[in-house]
């Protein structure tokens, strides 16, 4: 049985499986980068490398063998882990049958047709950012966009992993401000405050972030090669329009999916010279077995997470940053500032994140002591939501481990931390609601 948070026993030991992890994943990926091997971070897959630290955390386990599996199981089995787990069965056999039946290349002839060369990543930006708004997902963006995105890199010359870097960045930007997202429902929720509220302030944060985005977007557009636009086949463009206008009107990302897997198979079906439905059947198979790395990373990576909860190394990343942070609001209290609560919840729910590599369930699990910090110090639950959401998707955009990452690597055939590390977005982001937190002192101060 599941134990809550609250009866658990906080313990820094519970983190070790998970630094193994990150010593063996990256550590290895930067050895063989530095031997000059390609694919460095591919040499040890990262499904193999989970493998050791789960079995450290299973033999650490003071419950009996039997208990702790079970355990496992469960966070296996976390419906946050099983969703992102379906997106990319969906994701991969979308773009494997858009590709088979010349969706991908009319989709990207029309992008090369509207977008002038000097505004393809900045308008790459505004489009994916758009749609995770609407869709209130950054991994059915991703899965709707990365593909065509990928194409007009490979057209134009542009950088790959610059590309990846401008899809994350658009799809967390939409993530992040959208009010039908997990992470807006989460945040909302454990603060109490209403999502257009949430939103508002979100506004004042991102907006400049994003703003600062595009610009470098615009100035590192360097198109190597002169793009040129082939015949646009309109038929083979629909499902991909088709996937878009659903997701901005709001369809259930999966419904969104299964629509263009059907209705690119008809497309195939319809012009495609010896395409038949056992084609279009082993194209959806072979989908989901481009998607395989990343399936089984996020199921280990979700049991491990579970086996560190369960023996209090996320009760020990919650207890010690929470006593450090009331001890230092509390010194500030006299002054009246909010500020310490504001910058122990950004760091609060960060570290949470930094551990589960989910920012739904980092918000779930940060949520209650962020509700404390905000009633004793005078935070508005508004602004509390704010920092909670927007810390969570900055380290999820941040993280080589994250699902995002790992989609876009599988899909640009990338190494995940070379696509981080273009996610600019991300980083201006914590900069902006550093500056944010900072201001809140003196602004209190003046009135």
């Amino acid at each position: 049985m599941t134990q809550k948070q609250s009866d658990i026993t906080p313990s820094a030991l519970a983190l070790l499986p998970f630094g193994v992890f990150l010593c063996l994943f990256i550590g290895t990926g930067v050895y063989f980068s530095t031997q000059n091997i390609e694919f460095a971070f591919y040499q040890l897959p990262a499904p193999i490398a989970v493998l050791p630290a789960i079995m450290l955390a299973v033999l650490m386990s003071k419950d009996k063998l039997n208990t702790a599996i079970g355990q496992f199981i469960e966070g296996v089995s976390h419906r946050d882990i099983t969703a992102m787990c379906l997106i990319y069965l969906l994701a991969g056999a979308f773009s494997a049958v858009a590709k088979a039946t010349g969706g991908v290349d009319a989709t990207v002839n029309l992008g090369l047709a509207i977008l002038p060369s000097s505004f393809i990543l900045p308008g790459l930006f505004l489009i994916s950012a758009f749609i995770a708004t609407s869709m209130g997902t950054s991994m059915g963006t991703i899965a709707a966009v990365a593909p065509v995105a990928l194409g007009i890199a490979d057209s134009t010359g542009i950088d790959a992993a610059l590309m990846a870097g401008v899809v994350l960045s658009g799809a967390m930007f939409g993530d992040n401000l959208s009010i039908i997202s997990d992470t807006t429902i989460a945040a909302t929720r454990s603060q109490g405050c209403h999502m257009k509220d949430k939103f508002r302030e979100n506004v004042k944060i991102a907006v400049p972030a994003a703003l600062v985005t595009l610009l470098i977007f615009f100035f590192a557009n360097e198109v190597t090669q002169a793009p040129v636009a082939g015949e646009i086949d309109w038929l083979a463009v629909l499902p991909y329009l088709t996937i878009l206008a659903l997701a901005v009107y709001g369809i259930n990302v999966f419904v969104v999916l299964t629509i263009g897997i059907v209705f690119a198979g008809v497309v195939g079906l319809a012009q495609t010279d010896g395409y038949s439905v056992m084609t279009f059947s082993q194209d959806v198979y072979a989908g989901f077995g481009n998607m395989q790395e990343i399936f089984l990373l996020s199921l280990l990576i979700g049991g491990l997470a579970e086996l560190m909860r369960q023996q209090g190394g996320l009760a020990f990343v919650t207890e010690k940053l929470s006593k450090l942070i009331l001890s230092r609001a509390d010194k500030s209290a006299e002054k009246g500032s909010p500020r310490a609560s504001e910058a122990g919840i950004a760091l609060l729910v960060s570290l949470t994140n930094f551990c589960t590599a989910n920012n739904t369930v980092a918000i779930i699990v940060a949520g209650g002591v962020a509700k404390e910090l905000s009633t004793q110090h005078d935070v508005a639950p508004k602004r509390s939501a704010s920092l909670l959401d927007i810390f969570s998707c900055v380290i999820q955009g941040m993280l080589p481990y994250g699902a995002q990452a790992l989609l876009l690597g599988s899909i640009f055939e990338l190494s995940p931390l070379s696509v981080v590390g273009q996610s600019y977005y991300c980083f201006l982001l914590a900069i902006s609601a550093g500056f944010a937190i900072a201001r809140s002192k003196r602004q209190l101060a003046a009135k």
